[in-house]
């Protein structure tokens, strides 16, 4: 018994850190939701469901939410893969590997503002190495400020969170592949196993969990990134890179429509829940 008031003491700081700057947010961002909270006034009073009735006909919000969906799955399934080829050719015992692994992780330590005005260099009309490149292949027809172009804009963004990200997946699950015994790629070679047999039955299920943490940290991180398309366009343009936690932030700190803004916050909390359930199920059906 004592031991447990002992344990229940180590954790109270931590629970009432969490309580205060993660529950008690996340539940008064709910109950705004259902008000008409402005800034500029004092008065505040319950509406109901209609700040969620008006959701339903704001094409600015469906077309964010379909933008922050794209790049989501969008980015996050390339990383997946790409990480994964990166992580097997770390895995090689080539020269300068070691060295490699070392630094690779600089695009992940790099803010995230350099390296949005870095992109941007390299996007500019004129002399960006985009369009020095094309030049220099012969299609300087298409010299232009490709995040100022409303078809390359959101591709843009998405290969922003690919060059961030992928190095973080390749290490991560590097790490996990050197956890897998030898042995049992010993025993899939001795079953007649191929090196891509031995990827999708040995391989694959030895980095599961990793797989897991790593596609749902970065759903999350994904679905909420705000500072690339606010540094890189600002939503624009035309709005082509509209995204959810852009419109959240106008509607609170431009239109001062805290109640609005906490609305379309709660909808980002339920996709996010809605999507985290059906995929752990998933992994728990095929677990079994």
């Amino acid at each position: 018994m004592k031991e447990e008031h002992t344990g229940f003491t180590l954790i109270l700081p931590t629970l009432i850190f969490m309580g205060l700057f993660t529950v008690f947010p996340l539940f008064e961002g709910i109950r705004v939701s259902f008000t008409d909270k402005h800034i500029l006034k004092q008065a505040v009073h319950f509406t109901g469901l209609k700040n969620y009735h008006r959701l339903l006909s704001d094409n600015l919000f469906w077309l964010s939410l379909f933008h922050s969906i794209i790049i989501t799955a969008s980015a996050v399934a390339l990383q997946f893969v790409l990480g994964l080829l990166l992580a097997w050719a770390l895995k090689q015992d080539l020269p300068g590997i070691k060295l490699f692994r070392s630094i690779i992780m600089a695009t992940w330590v790099i803010p995230v503002v350099a390296t949005v005005v870095m992109f941007q260099f390299m996007a500019q009309a004129g002399y960006g190495f985009i369009n020095m490149f094309l030049k220099l292949i012969g299609l300087g027809r298409f010299d232009i400020y490709w995040f100022g172009n409303k078809n390359a804009a959101l591709p843009l963004i998405i290969l922003l969170h690919l060059w961030r990200n992928i190095p973080f997946y390749g290490v991560a699950f590097l790490a996990a592949m050197q956890a897998i015994p030898q042995s049992y790629y010993e025993a899939a070679q001795i079953d007649g196993a191929g090196p891509w047999k031995s990827f999708i039955h040995v391989t694959l299920p030895g980095i599961r969990n990793m797989v897991i943490v790593m596609v749902t940290i970065h759903v999350l991180w994904t679905f909420n990134n705000f500072e690339f398309v606010f540094l890189a366009t600002g939503g624009g343009p035309v709005n082509a890179t509209y995204i959810l936690p852009l419109y959240v932030y106008r509607q609170c700190w431009r239109s001062y429509t805290v109640g609005y803004g906490a609305s379309i916050g709660t909808v980002m909390l339920v996709v996010l829940m809605i999507y985290f359930i059906i995929y752990i199920r998933i992994h728990e059906r095929q677990a079994r």
